[in-house]
């Protein structure tokens, strides 16, 4: 029978013990990985071998026929096919098979087998989408071929599945040329311009982009706005449009300049476009100028562009704009919790506190950083300690025996952490918030801290914040937080945005290990310690990593005015950077980070410090308003040059949204 232990999250009881026997090595081990290493480098030959040598017995033996599988199109049996996916029916080996199945069924135009099979397929990519709706025609059934054209309207390259797919829309007129035109837009705007090229080809010769044009706008975008000499085609407004577009994020004076002398020459639509295109990239650089400019595009902007309005205003702290801004957005956009919590914000800053309750009341329900937000907005009333919900051992032990479960720790303990990171989220769909849990429990025992945080993260009504929250490592992260004198929920908020706590983790830029310690981070911090013979490969190590974390964060927390917000962002894309998005006078933390120009870092930033909030209840920490944490920003101070052995970063972003 299922047990359920309810406890608050200061009390205390003692867990169960779970069998670890899913940990013990088992003979066709070796096999297993041979055979992995062999489907990677695509090697037939020896897959074959190494599959054949791997016990019928072995929890994996399903992975490596799978692999082999999946090494057999084009020209699989289908027959072999079929009897995998019934063997194994709602796997993750069998969504992989299908998946690709299906693409060898639609290029040799099986289609009628193509259609019986797809709405199996739980998570269909582009080409399967398109596959599908040329299935449906080629079998006689054209009624739902209109509501492909859903797949048309991207700035971004499509796969070749979806050309044939897109000449028959175009043949049937559900395309028409204003469509094609949009596309173009979409993919200059995603600075595609090859997309954007691909794209005209369809148009009637002479009426498409000029691509030389084209090539000289992206090449030189000043240059180019100044010195053509075709004004008046289609063709050229969508060139200066890009054109300002690249200008606009070099340099808004110019941009604007050029734009000015542009104006006469655009109708009404693209001038409110080029407006929105010089107001979101002035926004990102936190230029004044950007509120009148986004005033001058009006009507003209889309949810991304109002989004940097939004923020814009806030810095400037004109909330009725704030308000008015987000009021425009699409409902899709307007309810995510960002704008719910803003848009409450505008309405007590405008004195319509009784409108903004509501809203407030709402987010509080939810576990994340605006919803801490909402709860101080509205007071201790709804601030009760989170319940821990505990799970019994009979049933961490039945998910613990699940076959995907039982496949994804056995890949697990062989190091294949792609493939068990893999199996592991697939199989937890469908779960109840129970089973969540229990397995949150199993991978924590088995030491798999990332799957165990994002198991107990995808409860819905039960939840259990000390396994969301779990705290490895906790003697060396204590110890390094004291020697540098930082708190230690905070140290720990960033450890587990940085790397969920994988020793092994390792960022696309070249971070390293428990705090993502860039290389050229490791050997400065290196020299300050004088620590002789350093090598990137410390960083592996947890304790010189948590140490090498723990002072890097401490510098740029001491060098930028004691601004954990500062601090946390300069961490993540640089003190320089930290420095500069700053304001001339003092600013709300809240609003700082929500203006943080790189997509990445402003998240990176909430969720440190939400992170942190739930650490410092873990930790019996004195409570301290995530408001507090945030604080006020001193201005910015006068700029210097750093010096020559100060780091820039230690995991730059340059993602901008």
């Amino acid at each position: 029978m299922n047990c359920l232990v309810l406890r608050s999250w200061l009390g205390g009881i003692a867990l169960l013990c779970l069998s670890v026997s899913w940990v013990r090595a088992d003979p066709g081990d070796e096999a297993i990985l041979r055979a992995q290493e062999a489907f990677a480098a695509r090697r037939n030959a020896a897959l074959q071998l190494a599959v054949e040598a791997v016990p019928t017995t072995h929890v994996l033996a399903p992975y490596a026929e799978h692999w082999q599988l999946l090494r057999a199109f084009p020209g699989a049996d289908d027959s072999r096919i079929a009897t995998f996916l019934a063997a194994y029916p709602g796997s993750w080996m069998a969504e992989r098979v299908r998946a690709e199945w299906l693409k060898d069924l639609a290029r040799r135009e099986l289609w009628s087998l193509y259609l019986a099979e797809f709405p199996r397929l739980v998570r269909p990519d582009a080409s399967h989408q398109c596959y599908a709706h040329r299935a449906e025609r080629m079998t006689g059934d054209a009624r739902r071929l209109k509501e492909a054209i859903a797949l048309w309207f991207t700035g971004r390259d499509m796969p070749s599945a979806c050309t044939p797919l897109f000449e028959q829309l175009q043949a049937t007129g559900y395309l028409q040329q204003e469509d094609l035109w949009r596309r173009i837009r979409l993919a200059l705007e995603a600075g595609n311009p090859g997309v954007a090229r691909a794209v005209s080809d369809r148009l009637p010769a002479g009426q498409g982009l000029v691509s030389a044009s084209l090539a000289l706008a992206e090449r030189a975008p000043a240059r180019w706005l100044k010195t053509t000499t075709r004004h008046d085609t289609r063709s050229s407004h969508e060139i200066a449009l890009y054109a300002l577009n690249r200008l606009a994020r070099q340099n808004s004076s110019q941009a604007q300049a050029a734009l000015v002398n542009w104006l006469p020459r655009l109708n009404e639509h693209e001038r409110r476009a080029a407006w929105a295109i010089l107001a979101t990239e002035a926004a990102r650089r936190h230029e004044s100028l950007a509120l009148s400019w986004f005033g001058r595009a009006g009507e003209g902007v889309n949810d991304s562009q109002r989004e940097w309005w939004v923020r814009s205003a806030l810095r400037a702290e004109q909330w009725p704009v704030v308000l008015r801004v987000i009021d425009g957005m699409s409902e899709a956009v307007r309810q995510q919790p960002v704008w719910r919590y803003w848009r409450a914000r505008a309405q007590k800053a405008t004195g319509q506190s009784a409108a903004a309750n509501p809203a407030l009341y709402a987010l509080t329900q939810e576990h994340h950083y605006y919803g801490q937000l909402a709860r101080e907005e509205v007071g201790p009333t709804v601030a009760a300690p989170p319940i821990n919900i505990k799970t019994s051992g009979a049933d961490i032990e039945a998910v613990a025996r699940q076959p995907g479960v039982t496949r994804a720790l056995a890949l697990y303990r062989l190091g294949l952490r792609s493939e068990a990171n893999q199996e592991w989220n697939w199989s937890l769909r469908g779960l109840s918030d129970l089973q969540l849990l229990a397995a949150a429990e199993v991978a924590r025992r088995a030491e798999w801290y990332d799957r165990a945080i994002y198991a107990a993260e995808q409860t819905r009504d039960l939840h259990d914040f000390e396994l969301r929250f779990i705290a490895p490592y906790r003697e060396l992260a204590r110890e390094a937080a004291r020697s540098n004198n930082l708190d230690e929920a905070w140290v720990f908020g960033l450890m587990r945005q940085e790397s969920r706590f994988v020793n092994v983790a390792r960022s696309h830029v070249g971070a390293t290990g428990l705090m993502q310690i860039m290389p050229a981070t490791g050997r400065w911090i290196a020299g300050k310690l004088g620590i002789k013979g350093f090598s990137t490969n410390d960083m592996q190590d947890p304790a010189t990593n948590i140490r090498f974390g723990a002072y890097y964060l401490k510098q740029v927390f001491d060098s930028l005015d004691g601004s954990p917000v500062l601090a946390t962002a300069a961490y993540n894309a640089g003190p320089g950077r930290a420095q500069r998005w700053r304001d001339s006078r003092p600013m709300e933390g809240a609003i700082y980070v929500e203006s943080i120009p790189f997509a990445e870092t402003r998240d990176y930033v909430k969720k440190v410090l939400s992170n942190a909030m739930y650490y410092a209840v873990r930790f019996d920490q004195p409570s301290v308003l995530l408001k507090d944490r945030l604080g006020q920003i001193p201005p910015r101070r006068t700029a210097r040059v750093a010096a020559a052995n100060e780091p820039a970063g230690n995991d730059p972003d340059t993602g901008e949204n």
